[in-house]
């Protein structure tokens, strides 16, 4: 395995907010290596999110804090960084494709207008330059008559188009690190497939890294190498896609698996995981998905397990793996 591009030890990160404080993410830690592709899955709520926009620098303070924990992308800490400094990398670096487009591009400016201004901040072009580059990452994404398009404003495009001027937007300034967070969730289930198709190829085709952000097992399933499971700002289990799916060690890491649509099974029916995710302004004592969870015991409500190595690449955080095997 090649040096990681990114590294997150020990990252916690905290919401002050009027009614008391909110602890999205608890002690995160992970590795994403040169070109490989890490999926981040779990319920709403569960912290994922938050972990992409930390990476980012993009948490508003206030409420949001950096309670603990470093970030570091090729070896440098993005937390020491000056402002100037981790634009240029947000910029030229790290991308990011978000879930809602209408909420990411500026619907009074036109699509070729705004992706030419990151052209022309990030990589210093001329508006000629800028405009010509434009065209070229419309076309790769797949947006057809890109010369005449380039021109139209964003509420002109469909919602799997959006996301391909989203795609194109995050490409176009050659990033080296791609943070794609949950791009095809609100898309129907056809254009899901095209655009997590789509982002693949690019992530192929320009040799990048991807943290992929989903609630989906099955869309990691195509789409990633290695996959951690989050649950209520708790990372619970990580390890390759083949260990995940094969040899899940987590009870919340089952509940998923059983909740997906497969045909090499005889159950008719899904099995969903009982109860909601807990408040996380008031979580439970111990391990957070004890209140859940059909296995749990005695010291699940009393101490949060500690995130540990079962096999080689292979963590889970459990007390079903404190006892000693026979």
């Amino acid at each position: 395995m090649s040096e990681p591009v990114l590294e997150i030890d020990n990252l916690s990160v905290q919401f002050n907010l009027k009614r008391g404080v909110l602890r999205a993410i608890d002690g995160v830690s992970f590795q994403i290596a040169k070109g490989e592709t890490f999926g981040l899955v779990g319920e709403s709520g569960s912290g994922k999110s938050v972990t992409a926009r930390s990476i980012m620098r993009l948490i508003p303070t206030p409420p949001g804090e950096i309670a603990s924990g470093t970030v570091r992308f090729q070896g440098r800490d993005l937390y020491q960084m000056s402002d100037n400094e981790i634009r240029e990398i947000r910029g030229q670096n790290i991308a990011m494709v978000f879930q809602e487009p209408m909420n990411a591009l500026n619907p009074v400016f036109t699509v070729g207008s705004q992706i030419g201004d990151a052209l022309r901040t990030n990589m210093g072009l001329s508006k000629l330059e800028a405009r010509e580059r434009t065209i070229e990452m419309l076309q790769l994404v797949g947006i057809p008559s890109p010369t005449a398009r380039i021109d139209n404003y964003v509420h002109e495009f469909s919602g799997g188009m959006r996301q391909r001027v989203m795609l194109a937007m995050a490409l176009s300034c050659d990033p080296t690190f791609l943070i794609a967070d949950e791009p095809t969730t609100a898309l129907d289930v056809t254009i899901q497939a095209v655009i997590l198709e789509l982002i693949t190829s690019m992530i192929e085709r320009f040799d990048m890294s991807l943290l992929f952000i989903t609630h989906n097992l099955g869309v990691v399933a195509h789409a990633c190498d290695k996959i951690g499971v989050m649950y209520a700002s708790h990372l619970v289990e990580m390890g390759t896609k083949d260990e995940i799916f094969a040899n899940p060690q987590h009870p919340y890491t089952k509940g998923l698996l059983r909740s997906i649509p497969r045909l090499d099974v005889q159950e008719k029916f899904l099995t969903p995981i009982d109860g909601t995710v807990c408040n996380m302004m008031d979580p439970p004592m111990g391990c957070k998905f004890n209140p859940r969870c059909t296995e749990a015991m005695d010291v699940c409500r009393e101490r949060i397990p500690e995130f540990r190595e079962l096999s080689p690449g292979h963590f889970a955080a459990c007390h079903l793996h404190d006892q000693p095997t026979v």
